[in-house]
């Protein structure tokens, strides 16, 4: 909690003036009752016109005064939480993206969507009600009796007796209502997940006539989120009635006494006037206050839920020797006795891994699905770290270099590509901020999509869709690979990244990589892909089986034969040599 109250400190100066503007509407209404008293006293009952235009004039003009003061509060009350608003979702964001792999998978995405906007607009909401009502309501309580018993003593302390009662009420409710709050927080992530899933795949779902499933899936988690919600508004909405029943048989008990009085001229009608204006406004007040208590829980539950994220601990930082300014010379990589298990796992994904790749190479790397092929290229651009052994790039580990210095050395094309809704342009420039249009052009024509983009409505300015909807597997693949040549890097990982491409594409493609003078890895599982590199590294459970060219493991290693045979036995590639 204290960690996103911090953020407040920017606009301290603008939530103090919101205060004291608050406390001038405090004040007039404070005073009305009072005047209320005097116009009826000294006006009605005697039929002084005077006495009633004087008093009812300041009544006029301290509404006025109150009236420009809660316009203005309003305005500094926005300023503040608004921009309150702003300052926690950019440093959640930023936080989210320091996360390493690690992090990221303690989080739903759903989750973090949800953090981000329902929760940050929840403490955001809460913000611009302290300033404006949240302080005034208990103070217009606790005046309310203070200016009750200036006016009358006895009918003052009927009017206090419920209100202790009923503030430790509100306060117990508040306590019960934010756990429960916290619970329909939890919902709104399941259904944001079932969402985001859906939309998604939407694809799939209609290829496999899914529709149905998914929105009972939908509805499950919907209804829980309705029925958890009903349930604690229902709790919450058990005080207002439970308020105005009390303080009304408060009023009424006032009331009461009262006439008694009135009759026989121990008290003034306004006096009575007063004492009755004071207790609706201590009504209203507390039923204020239920709602406000009701918003509290809320925004007491959604800060909890955004300090958990500003408060994990990035399991993956530079050390504090790495150099930011270091370069990669050669793109010579070693592993030496490298081991690596996902976190929060008990099993090794590499078992002690060792092998060298020397500047230029191009190392194709085999296995079987769960070999731990992707999970060797998530370690040397640092996404995950070593558990046993080191890493080292021209030789020197790779933790003397910073994370931003390793990585924007680096092209990386993951085994799912991943475009972002905008141009071909931009997606590709992605990869290199201040790329110019012939760097973009040259790295597309090597990615052998240039021609294609051509093709296109609008070529580099056409727009792709969400994750590249409207583009095909190779199109996708391609532009990937692009993104990553633009910036001319001395590693290139592609990690499977060439499997939707036919054989002669592929061969284009890897003969204009060869102009980059960068060490190449390369994820495959097809032979002819192999054969061209000039090592292949072959895993098995984790383990390096072989290591050499195709030539020498056709000779040593029997599990690469087998992958040969599987792939050739039918002569389905009989014209490779």
């Amino acid at each position: 909690m204290r960690k996103v109250i911090s953020y407040l400190k920017p606009y301290r100066w603008a939530m103090i003036i919101a205060w004291m503007l608050m406390l001038v509407e405090l004040a007039v209404e404070l005073s009305h009752p009072m005047f209320m008293a005097n116009i009826i006293d000294e006006g009605i009952l005697t039929e002084d016109l005077n006495a009633i235009m004087k008093w009812g004039g300041i009544m006029v003009s301290m509404s006025l005064l109150g009236f420009v003061a809660g316009i203005t509060n309003s305005f500094f009350s926005s300023q503040a939480s608004q921009g309150f608003g702003y300052d926690v979702r950019a440093a959640l964001f930023k936080k989210v993206q320091s996360f390493s792999f690690n992090n990221l998978a303690q989080f739903q995405t759903s989750s973090l969507i949800t953090r981000l906007t329902n929760d940050i607009t929840q403490i955001q909401n809460t913000v611009h009600m302290s300033l404006r009502v949240a302080l005034r309501t208990p103070l217009l309580i606790v005046g309310g009796v203070t200016m009750a018993f200036f006016v009358n003593v006895k009918l003052a302390l009927i009017l206090i007796v419920p209100i202790p009662f009923l503030v430790v009420l509100l306060f117990w409710m508040m306590k019960i209502t934010g756990k429960l709050f916290r619970l329909v927080q939890d919902k709104l992530d399941k259904v944001n997940n079932v969402m985001q899933e859906n939309l998604a795949s939407m694809r799939l779902i209609k290829a496999f006539i899914r529709g149905d499933f998914e929105e009972r899936r939908f509805g499950g988690a919907n209804e829980d989120l309705r029925k958890q919600t009903v349930k604690t508004l229902r709790l919450v909405e058990l005080l207002g009635p439970l308020l105005l029943f009390i303080m009304n048989l408060a009023i009424l008990i006032i009331l009461w006494f009262a006439a008694a009085d009135v009759h026989q001229a121990r008290i003034n009608v306004g006096e009575v006037v007063a004492i009755v204006n004071y207790g609706f406004r201590i009504t209203m007040a507390l039923s204020m206050l239920s709602w406000i208590i009701t918003a509290f829980s809320r925004g007491k539950a959604s800060s909890e839920r955004i300090t958990e994220v500003l408060k994990t601990s990035v399991d993956l930082e530079d050390d504090g020797s790495a150099l930011s300014d270091k370069k990669i010379q050669s793109g010579k990589v070693e592993f030496q006795n490298v081991s690596f298990k996902y976190p929060g796992t008990d099993n090794f994904v590499l078992s002690n891994i060792s092998f060298t790749a020397n500047p230029g190479e191009t190392i194709a790397v085999m296995g079987a699905t769960g070999a731990g092929k992707s999970a060797l290229f998530q370690l040397i651009p640092r996404l995950y770290d070593v558990n046993e052994g080191s890493i080292k790039i021209d030789d020197h580990n790779i933790k003397t270099m910073t994370l931003t210095s390793l990585r924007k050395q680096i092209g990386f094309v993951p085994q799912e590509s991943i475009l972002f809704t905008g141009s071909v342009e931009s997606n590709i420039a992605w990869g290199k901020e201040d790329a110019s249009m012939e760097e973009i052009m040259e790295s597309t024509t090597d990615a052998q999509i240039h021609e294609t983009i051509r093709r296109l409505p609008q070529q580099y300015q056409t727009k792709i869709g969400q994750k590249g909807v409207n583009l095909s597997g190779g199109q996708k693949q391609r532009l990937s690979i692009a993104r990553a040549l633009v910036r001319t890097p001395k590693l290139l990982f592609l990690d499977d990244s060439t499997s939707a491409l036919d054989m002669k594409t592929e061969g284009k493609l890897l003969e204009a990589i060869e102009k980059y003078d960068c060490t190449l890895f390369i994820i495959t599982q097809k032979v002819t892909t192999a054969m061209r590199a000039d090592k292949i590294l072959l895993l098995d459970e984790g383990e390096l089986v072989a290591y050499g060219s195709h030539d020498t493991l056709m000779k040593t290693s029997p599990l690469y034969q087998n992958i040969y045979q599987s792939q050739f036995a039918k002569g389905a590639f009989a014209d490779v040599q």
